[in-house]
């Protein structure tokens, strides 16, 4: 046992080899050869501040969807004005749906994606040419070429992370297992059993 381990506790300050079993269940390590590096904590949140508009590329109306989980919580606990894209759908949670970036109403101010892998640079190209000032990729997605392109162009550019988790840890509304509860108290909440 190491002198920065407690004994029965692996994970009280963890050496390299021994992240992957402090890991949450069914998190991957981070995959190797990552050399982009992203912004950090304070700079999230001025992103987030200075948002006024949020474009969400990729919005679907599957419940089951990150997409629409997104979408629903930007709708209903932010004071964004939140558009959905989607060529494919008319009309999620009530609102209306564009079929692409250029077909909005306003150049948005932060574009959140939820595409594939090899479409991530085309919808960085697409934020590039309506004005948008950030480009954020959802929890997964991960695109060097697209953030090259996004950066080169001035947009501010966030990848792997969620705007509904970042949001609500930012604004206090986040809990243990993700999730507002309503509950403003500085002790932690006895689980059921």
């Amino acid at each position: 046992m190491s002198d920065t381990t407690v004994a029965g506790d692996s994970c009280a300050v963890p050496t390299p080899q021994d992240a992957a079993a402090c890991a949450l269940p069914g998190t991957a390590p981070e995959p190797t050869g990552r050399t982009w590096v992203g912004p950090g904590q304070q700079e999230r949140f001025a992103i987030l501040r200075r948002t006024k508009s949020i474009a969400i590329v990729g919005a679907s109306n599957n419940p089951a969807r990150a997409s629409y989980f997104v979408a629903t919580y930007l709708l209903s606990s932010t004071p964004y004005d939140v558009y959905l894209v989607n060529p494919r759908e008319k009309e999620i949670l009530g609102q209306p749906v564009y079929a692409s970036l250029a077909d909005l109403p306003v150049a948005p101010d932060l574009v959140d994606v939820f595409r594939r892998h090899e479409d991530l640079p085309g919808v960085a190209q697409e934020a590039i040419d309506v004005g948008a000032k950030a480009l954020w990729l959802q929890l997964g997605s991960w695109n060097e070429d697209a953030a090259e392109l996004a950066q080169s162009a001035g947009l501010s550019v966030v990848m792997d992370r969620c705007v509904k988790i970042e949001h609500a840890r930012f604004h206090g509304g986040l809990h243990l297992a993700g999730f507002d509860t309503g509950v403003i108290s500085s002790r932690r909440q006895l689980l059921a059993r």
